[in-house]
């Protein structure tokens, strides 16, 4: 199965709110988390979250895909053109 290497950056606006989710997602598709760093930004009630992922497209879409579904978090994301086979 193809494999891709890629960040995904995470804003969340309002961590109070959806900051949990957010975490029990990540939780939950940590099989494909190469690392993580988060910056919760106090003084703008924002919090920043990047992910090094290594992971099928599919994978890395369904992490995304839910993550972006909820109220006031921003997700992006970049993969490398390589593609890596197991």
């Amino acid at each position: 199965m193809e494999k891709r290497i890629g960040v995904i950056g995470i804003v969340v606006d309002c961590p109070e709110e959806s900051g949990q989710t957010v975490s029990q997602y990540i939780s939950e598709y940590s099989s494909i988390i190469v690392g993580r760093m988060g910056v919760p930004y106090r003084k703008r009630n924002i919090s920043v979250i990047s992910l090094i992922v290594e992971g099928t497209t599919d994978e890395i879409g369904a992490l995304t895909g839910k993550l972006g579904k909820l109220n006031g978090v921003t997700v992006k994301s970049a993969l490398t053109s390589k593609k890596i086979v197991d």
